[in-house]
């Protein structure tokens, strides 16, 4: 442990600290505070008994409860950190830092302790995918690394055993940039479109969260970005240090790029290296070509081009990504849960097979507007089968699509995924590809898009 770490932890001893909201960003860290001497309030919405176990665990482990309407309303606390989830400029907050009460994230104090380098990621697409090639890269080429964030873990409770040779590789929402005054070292955007409009107050705010990757970076880091998508080709004027391009569609002056015979190339200062064919890329579909060219880009210089052939080769994906569940009566399952905007339904399963396919769409509203969806859906999908909060949107772009005729896709409303399930079995024949692609959020009825994948796998392994 560093002298940073130690001094953070001494000074911690004491001090009342409420961590807002008791899921898997923040239990972990009641034991690792509580150890340095920390009084630790454990502050939820929710009651007892919809949390459960979590509301023992946390008490187990030395914290006093802030549960209810009123939750977080007048804590006696010297420093908050608020979920990722929560909006970022809210009344009691603001009272908070009125109050002088240190306002802060887990992630942004792993960010200011962390003795090792960063590699971040981020985007409207592919970031899961992207962090995790990254972590294979680095894994395959014998280097230490701690993965989390976004993508399934805090690593702030591993702060005491991380070492300065060792790697951290990072997937950050929106929800934990926006208030980020410390970038990383290697910093990765995959693509920016409209996403999680229900909680940021605009587009805008969107944007300018994303742009935290960059902005606070130094003259030795460097930056990844998509040469293909305006928004993050945008941040190059933002970069202080090395600026990576990354791109499926033309040449770059420097970084990663695929040209017309599906070759994968890293360009440097003139000096051009092949990697490989997309063909070797083990996992389909040409957004996997973005989210590999990216990951190279991001680890060159740190692993081998032997390494990251043979990663790409042998990699299968990640889970809830256009996932293969099984094959009955002919038909194929496939669960593409990770899929909750509309670019991603795009980009991902309907991007991947020429013939047409039965498709669940629908899920929690990000207030996303589905209009070019609709139009796709009418190309790509003979049957959408649609539920959730996002249905009648979902449904209202296919019927206003230039390219819809009468029953072509044919719509199936749902009221569960177990009724979605069955009507996608009852209208598959042999031959056909369902996938679960909901170009929505899950929280209208899970807790998280792995909850949905898991549940639709599960339905679909019993019929």
């Amino acid at each position: 442990m560093n002298a940073k770490t130690k001094a953070f932890f001494n000074g911690i001893k004491g001090k009342k600290i409420a961590l807002c909201g008791m899921g898997r960003s923040h239990l972990p860290l009641i034991p690792l505070f509580t150890k340095y001497g920390a009084q630790v309030i454990a502050c939820d919405k929710r009651s007892r008994e919809q949390l459960g176990a979590a509301a023992d665990e946390a008490e187990k482990n030395g914290a006093v409860l802030s549960l209810g309407e009123n939750y977080i309303s007048d804590l006696d606390a010297d420093i908050f950190f608020r979920t990722p989830g929560m909006k970022f400029f809210t009344p009691e907050i603001d009272a908070m830092r009125s109050r002088g009460v240190v306002v802060t994230s887990e992630m942004e104090v792993f960010f200011d302790l962390c003795p090792c380098k960063i590699i971040a990621v981020t985007g409207s697409d592919g970031k899961t995918t992207t962090t995790t090639v990254i972590s294979e890269f680095l894994k395959a080429e014998g280097r230490t690394v701690h993965l989390g964030g976004n993508i399934g873990k805090p690593l702030l409770p591993e702060i005491e055993t991380i070492n300065e040779n060792d790697f951290a590789v990072v997937e950050l929402s929106s929800f934990q940039l926006i208030s980020m005054r410390e970038s990383p070292d290697v910093a990765v955007v995959t693509n920016l479109a409209p996403n999680h409009l229900d909680i940021h107050k605009d587009m805008q705010e969107y944007i300018d969260a994303k742009r935290n990757i960059v902005l606070h970076q130094s003259a030795f880091s460097r930056s990844v970005l998509n040469l293909d998508n305006d928004i993050s080709n945008s941040f190059s004027e933002n970069v202080r240090g090395e600026l990576l391009k990354f791109s499926r569609r033309s040449k770059v002056e420097n970084g990663a790029y695929m040209n017309e015979n599906g070759d994968l190339f890293f360009v440097k200062n003139g000096a051009e290296t092949f990697v490989m064919n997309k063909s070797d890329i083990k996992i389909p579909g040409l957004h996997n070509v973005e989210n590999y060219l990216a990951a190279i880009a991001a680890v060159w210089g740190y692993v081998s081009v032997s390494t990251i052939v043979s990663v790409a080769s042998s990699f299968g994906g990640v889970a809830h990504r256009n996932e293969f569940v099984r094959e009955l009566d002919g038909v194929s399952y496939y669960n593409d849960s990770i899929a909750s905007s509309p670019t991603r339904t795009a980009l991902g399963t309907l991007s991947l097979y020429d013939e047409k396919m039965i498709v669940i769409l629908g899920g929690y509203d990000k207030h996303l507007d589905y209009t070019d969806l609709g139009r796709l859906i009418c190309k790509k999908v003979k049957t959408a089968i649609i539920m959730g909060a996002t249905a009648e949107k979902i449904k209202t772009a296919i019927l206003n699509a230039p390219e819809y005729k009468e029953n072509c896709p044919v719509i199936i409303e749902a009221d569960s995924m177990e009724e979605a399930v069955n009507a996608a079995r009852n209208a598959a024949k042999p031959g056909d590809k369902v996938s679960l692609s909901p170009a929505s959020a899950s929280f209208d009825l899970y807790k998280n898009f792995e909850e949905r994948g898991e549940h639709f796998k599960s339905l679909v392994n019993k019929l």
